[in-house]
């Protein structure tokens, strides 16, 4: 099957899960088909499906990644030893693990094709991720806390994990609890990798985004906890900082520098 075929077949397939859909008409352009089934896989439920489709979901989105281009953290140079920044998607980094900043539901981002990082990546990773998700959620039987972590596999992505971490919400204004809670997130994504064996770990910006933690401050506390951890624990994990925005690079830069 070609790209075009695996696309059409995928859409189809998600339309037909749901008897609500039948009333969705499939564009012709290239650009409307991906965004339609980038919007079919955020809105989907966590269910099980057919091995035929996720043969052919785990075909498309590894080509579609691969046409993207896929960085390599061997290709990379340190900023300081044993720490990274990087600007780019993180869905295209090929390292041990990458962190997604996740919602308490811990299941990805329903919204259709919404910008946040956790769209990004349940998106590119395939119905499985949200899968492993809803697993955690009802063994636990509790929505997941802020400030820790759980790490499922990578399933289509270049990285081999992924470990979720739900950061805090500001309101108004930064409290002290909001700051002790985004560096625990910070720590436990660390212990969390560590203790799974992971060689490097790949930070996105925890909470400043929808979660509307000032970028500034995150950062501080996100290089800070990094340095204290691998100092405390004599830890030789290869920490990347990935930024997207400029904003966010010239703020690590400064930092790291």
């Amino acid at each position: 099957m070609t790209q075009a075929e695996k696309r059409l077949y995928l859409i189809k397939y998600l339309i037909s899960e749901d008897n609500s859909y039948g009333e969705i008409q499939i564009p012709g352009e290239v650009n409307e088909q991906k965004r339609l089934l980038r919007a079919l896989f955020n809105i989907r439920m966590p269910r099980k499906t057919s091995q035929d489709f996720l043969r052919i979901q785990d075909a498309y989105l590894k080509e579609e990644t691969r046409r993207k281009g896929i960085t390599d953290l061997g290709d990379l140079k340190p900023i300081q030893k044993g720490i990274y920044l990087w600007q780019g998607d993180i869905t295209t980094l090929r390292c041990g693990a990458i962190v997604n900043a996740a919602n308490s539901r811990m299941l990805g981002c329903f919204c259709p094709n919404h910008g946040c990082i956790d769209n990004a990546i349940h998106t590119f990773a395939g119905i499985q991720l949200r899968e492993a998700c809803a697993e955690f959620i009802k063994a636990q039987d509790h929505e997941e806390e802020t400030g820790k972590a759980k790490i499922t596999l990578a399933f289509n992505l270049p990285c081999d994990y992924v470990i979720h971490t739900v950061g805090p919400i500001v309101g108004s204004r930064i409290t002290r609890r909001d700051e002790s809670l985004l560096a625990s997130c910070y720590r436990s994504c660390l212990e969390t990798a560590e203790k799974n064996n992971v060689k490097s770990l790949a930070f996105c910006c925890i909470s400043t985004g929808e979660f509307h933690f000032p970028n500034e401050r995150a950062a501080e506390i996100a290089v800070k906890t990094v340095k204290e951890y691998k100092e405390e624990k004599q830890s030789k994990i290869e920490v990347i900082f990935n930024v997207f925005k400029e904003i966010d690079f010239k703020i690590y830069g400064k930092l790291l520098k």
